[in-house]
């Protein structure tokens, strides 16, 4: 009786992927299943963390959040540093009131920025709304 392919190899230890045939059918189950159950390739990929970075804003929010945020932070550093000068005397005061009054001034430029998104101008003036 004729047989028309070859018996399978006697060696038990040559893998599956030893004949080129093999490796291309693996390779192509690979794709099969990274296109089928791995990430979807057109969602926006997340920017990698920074190294070192104790602290991270998420990525997912947007300016305005971020500015309000910043803006209520600058608030309470502000009102801690008036109150600390309350307690305090000679150049602690005076170095309280400064750290105060920076916060202060970074407040206003952080609530000028929030008020541009609102109101946003091509030459950058802000615009009146009623």
């Amino acid at each position: 009786m004729f047989k028309p392919t070859p018996n399978p190899p006697e060696d038990v230890s040559i893998t599956p992927y030893e004949s080129l045939d093999s490796k291309k059918l693996h390779e192509a189950a690979e794709r099969a299943l990274d296109y089928h159950l791995g990430p979807n390739p057109d969602a926006k990929a997340k920017p990698k963390p920074r190294k070192g970075a104790l602290f991270t804003a998420s990525s997912d929010l947007n300016t305005e959040t971020l500015l309000a945020n910043a803006s209520e932070d600058l608030l309470a550093i502000s009102a801690i540093a008036a109150d600390l000068a309350d307690d305090v005397e000679g150049t602690r005061r005076s170095v309280a009131l400064a750290l105060s009054r920076l916060a202060d001034g970074v407040q206003l430029m952080v609530e000028r920025a929030l008020d541009q998104i609102d109101s946003p101008d091509p030459k950058g003036r802000q615009v009146a709304t009623a």
